[in-house]
This record gives C-alpha cells, sequence and structure tokens, in this order.
C-alpha cells in the first residue's frame, strides 16, 4: 500500500519544461515590480516632487531596466506576452498595453 502511495505523489516533469516556467514566473514579477516602479515615478514627476537631475537619473534607470528584462527574456526565449499571466475571472496580470 505505501508503495502504490508514493507512486502516486511523483510528479513526471520534463526539466526543461520546468527551468522555462521557473523564468518565466520569476521574469513575470520582476517586470510586474518594474512596471509598479514607473508609474510611481511617473506619478512623482507630475506632481513635481522630483528635481530635474532625479527625473533624468530615473529615465536612464528605468530605460536600462527595460532593456535588461528584454534580454532576459530574448535569453529565456520568451515574449512580453508570455511574461502576462492569465488570473482567470480577474483578467491579466499586467496591464495589455505593454
Amino acid at each position: 500500500m505505501r508503495e502504490a502511495r508514493s507512486s502516486r505523489l511523483r510528479i513526471e516533469a520534463d526539466r526543461e519544461a520546468v527551468e522555462r516556467d521557473l523564468s518565466r514566473l520569476v521574469l513575470t514579477l520582476v517586470e510586474l515590480v518594474r512596471q509598479l516602479v514607473e508609474r510611481q515615478c511617473v506619478r512623482r514627476m507630475e506632481q513635481g516632487d522630483l528635481s530635474d537631475e532625479q527625473v533624468e537619473v530615473l529615465g536612464v534607470t528605468l530605460m536600462r531596466l527595460e532593456e535588461a528584462m528584454t534580454e532576459l527574456c530574448e535569453r529565456f526565449d520568451l515574449s512580453p506576452a508570455d511574461l502576462n499571466l492569465d488570473l482567470g475571472p480577474l483578467g491579466t496580470l499586467l496591464p495589455e498595453d505593454r
């Protein structure tokens, strides 16, 4: 009985698929945080909370982060659409405008 039980709990998984899915999940979370930070920066800029120098530094930093995300997606053979997880009735995780 114990042997039958342990075989039911075993999951057969393709190593490459697991690595790709894990990469997709991590990159999705990084992209979500990147977009949230970007929106917060825009909000602060529109409110006048940032100096011209801070706006410049944030702009360059966000551009570099977006470039890094593009490179990582290419490395793991993912498109930006692959990062937009479907949450069922809640819709997609990321805004559709990207």
